[in-house]
């Protein structure tokens, strides 16, 4: 470790996104405490890749969240510990409002008790709902239209309110479509179930699946399937670097998206998989899919000029090739 670095907790370190972030503060000198339930974690990756110490437990676990703060010196908390499959939400928002609410605000009133006040919080563009604008900026009105966005936007309101009363200094990231894998394969994308869509295109080429279905050709889109704004996970790991640095030098509670500005249809996303394995991908079209908004594109110009963050990876074939690297060594 770095002279000076201080110690971070990351929790649900052992997931996508988390363990990407994770890496990159080790690469940074950083020292690293993973608290993740192992729910949709994975255990081997933080073992044989991240090698941190895992505590294998729950933001809502009190007394664990207590003994942890009283027993190590931590500057600052990452929280990734959320659940985030946008169906699953609608049908049981009971274990989402639970776990994203109740979780999170269980773990800040113990860092409030350890006199912790720096919190960096993995949020989403799904607070903002269907835009009334593109690209959209961190201003567009929230209105999520599902409980999962429902559940960062009342994090974000608890984290507001924490300031005012508490001093408890946040960074708010709002992810527009995370995807891609680490360039050199060490860590990637993998759910189960898996909802998103270039591992799914990807596990088409590799025999998994028959086909990758398009719900919805008729968008108003140039090609007339979905719009979306994919970010390299590699880039948003170091827009959470950025954000911890930015907080821990004194900066104030702020808010960011973290998007390309760019938009991909499915198409395009197809095509460029069919680019980089050299396979012709099997396509089945079938009917929109409620609340499914035809673009969604986001503005990362504030993180730009704030954090002075650099996406490395804007491009869908740096993303698509990264992630097929990754899924062929996981899946052999």
């Amino acid at each position: 470790m770095s002279a000076g670095k201080p110690s971070i907790l990351v929790t649900g370190g052992a997931g996508y996104i988390g363990s990407h972030t994770v890496l990159a503060l080790k690469q940074a000198g950083y020292e690293v405490v993973i608290l993740d339930n192992l729910v949709y974690g994975h255990r081997d990756l933080v073992e044989q890749v991240l090698q941190v110490e895992l505590i294998a437990g729950d933001t809502s676990d009190r007394s664990l969240l207590d003994h942890l703060f009283q027993s190590r010196n931590f500057a600052a908390v990452m929280h990734f510990s959320a659940y985030a499959y946008v169906g699953e939400s609608v049908t049981d928002p009971a274990k989402y409002y639970r776990n994203n609410v109740l979780g999170t605000l269980t773990l800040l009133e113990s860092m409030l008790a350890a006199s912790i006040n720096k919190f960096v919080f993995s949020s989403t563009c799904a607070t903002y709902g269907v835009p009334n604008f593109i690209p959209i900026t961190e201003d567009h009105p929230q209105n999520p239209i599902n409980p999962y966005g429902a559940t960062k936007l009342m994090v974000e309101r608890i984290l507001t309110d924490f300031d005012v009363a508490y001093n408890f200094k946040s960074v708010r990231f709002r992810y527009f479509n995370a995807a891609g894998a680490n360039p050199q394969g060490l860590l990637g994308e993998d759910h189960d179930p898996e909802t998103h869509l270039i591992p799914l295109v990807l596990q088409t080429a590799l025999g998994k699946r028959e086909a990758i279905s398009i719900f919805g050709t008729d968008y108003p889109t140039p090609d007339g399937t979905c719009v979306r704004d994919y970010i390299h996970v590699n880039d948003l790991a170091d827009a959470h670097i950025l954000g911890l640095e930015y907080l821990l030098n004194g900066g104030e509670s702020e808010v960011f998206n973290l998007g390309n500005g760019n938009g991909f249809s499915v198409r395009e996303v197809i095509a460029a998989a069919e680019d980089v394995t050299g396979m012709v991908i099997p396509v089945e079209e079938c009917d929109r899919r409620p609340g499914d908004p035809p673009a969604l594109i986001g503005t990362s110009e504030k993180a730009r000029k704030i954090l002075n963050w650099q996406p490395q990876y804007p491009g869908i074939k740096d993303i698509v090739s990264h992630a097929w690297q990754w899924h062929q060594s996981r899946h052999k």
